[in-house]
This record gives C-alpha cells, structure tokens and sequence, in this order.
C-alpha cells in the first residue's frame, strides 16, 4: 500500500498568538492559533504542528489552554513542541489533546528523555525536531541548535539524528534555519542527507515559499512537507499543496 504524503500546516505560537519571522528572528503576529489550526483542518492538513517558540528559552511549560482549543477545533493529528522537559509534560499535552510531541532542547540536554519517553507512551508519540544550520565545524556540514536557534551546540545533526532513531524517536522534523522564512524552497541536501541514515519519517521544514518547491522536497526524501508563512499569508491553501503533488504522480489525501 503507498503512503500518502502528508501537507502540514505549522503554528509557531508565541504568547498565545501564531508568529512569524525569517531564520527564527523578527517574529510577527500571524493570527489566532485556533482560528487558523481550524481553517487549515478544513482545507484538508493531514496534521497540525503546534510549536511553543518561546518556552524553553522563558523557561516555562506549553500553553494548555491553547493546545486543548486547538485539538477541539481540529480532528486530525496535533502534534505539540516546547517547552517538553519529561514524561509527565508528555503525559499531561496527551491529556490536553495533543496526538505527539515534539522535542528538541530537552533531548540534547538529557538524551535519556527519548528513550523514557518512547518506552512509556511509544515511538510513534514522539516526533524529534531538529533546528539545524549550515556549518563548517561539524563532518556533516549541519549542526543541531536549540532554544528556537538562538544557541549552537557542537552535535552534528546526523550523529545526532542517528542517535535519537536509536533511543526511540519515532519520526524526525527536520527544519532548516537557514531556509527558515526565505521562501526560496527548502534545503534539499539536508533532507537527503536524513533520508540515507534514517528509517523512520522525514518531515522537511523551513523554506517553502511557492508551489513548485514541495515535489522536490518529497523527491529528495521526505515523507511529509511542513510549512507556515506561505498559508499564514493566504498565498498558498492546504488543497494547492496537494493538487502539486497529485499532479506530480504523489499519493496524497484529498479532502
């Protein structure tokens, strides 16, 4: 049976509201993350992921009330990140309605948290996030960088993404800050380079400005295409996503 390439919507929330910036800098309201979750539920996302961007660098817990509105808006996968330190956070997202979460600063911190997580509520609830940038200093050329790409740290993002596979993680988005917010398409060397050393699913994020920059993105690997501005913006709709990838011979869920 051919799996479907998921199109997903991305939330970057922050005090509550959708923000919005390039490279993770100059952040900018983008709407009410209901009303939006709820919008792109209906023009047929086959996920929502709901990124707190400002919780682990103020130090504090997901918003819960925004994520449990969300999931009442929405009947299709929630996926939640930020400010996720241990497995009692995860339980109490799943409690609000999250579907998975998804973790970054606190798995580099205390790599051990993949595996509680994972043993405790599966591998397919937790879905690892990479914030990754071009850079001389690692084999790769990518490092990982955590608190929304504000902090470098000396992992090579395919050590890392290596690493976390095997301690559980049931599926990798892999964002580019680089690309983040330019909307000149997205990094297709990185997601090759994930898809030779990872099997578990690949979710390209960061870059995508224009229809004709999705079918690359599968073509080099991914298994599902995030992106924000571009639907934020009403430039492009959830269905104009899916038409280019039907068009392309790809198997996707049509609403």
């Amino acid at each position: 049976m051919t799996v479907s390439v998921r199109v997903i919507p991305c939330l970057d929330v922050a005090a509550g509201r959708v923000v919005k910036g390039v490279k993770f800098e100059n952040l900018r309201d983008a709407g009410d993350p209901v009303e939006l979750a709820r919008r792109y539920y209906e023009q047929g996302a086959d996920e929502i992921t709901f990124l707190d961007v400002t919780a682990t660098v103020d130090n504090r817990s997901t918003t819960y009330d925004v994520v449990r509105a969300t999931a009442e808006q929405v009947f299709i996968p929630l996926t939640v990140g930020g400010g996720v330190r241990g497995p009692d956070d995860v339980s109490r997202l799943l409690a609000n309605g999250a579907d998975k979460i998804g973790l970054n600063s606190a798995a580099i911190a205390r790599p051990e948290l993949v595996g509680e997580i994972a043993d405790r509520f599966g591998a397919q609830v937790l879905v690892l996030s990479l914030d990754v940038k071009r850079s001389e200093a690692v084999p790769s050329g990518y490092v990982v960088t955590t608190h929304g790409g504000r902090r470098e740290t000396s992992l090579d993002a395919l050590d890392w993404a290596r690493e976390v596979i095997e301690r559980g993680a049931g599926e990798l988005l892999v964002n580019s800050i680089d690309a983040d917010g330019t909307k000149n398409g997205f990094d297709l060397e990185l997601v090759r380079l994930m898809r030779d050393i990872s099997r578990v699913p690949i979710i390209a994020s960061g870059g995508a400005g224009a229809l004709e920059h999705f079918v690359p993105a599968i073509e080099a690997g991914a298994d599902a295409v995030l992106a924000a501005s571009v639907f934020h913006n009403g430039e492009l709709t959830v269905g104009d996503v899916k038409r280019e990838l039907a068009a392309a011979g790809l198997a996707v869920r049509l609403a």
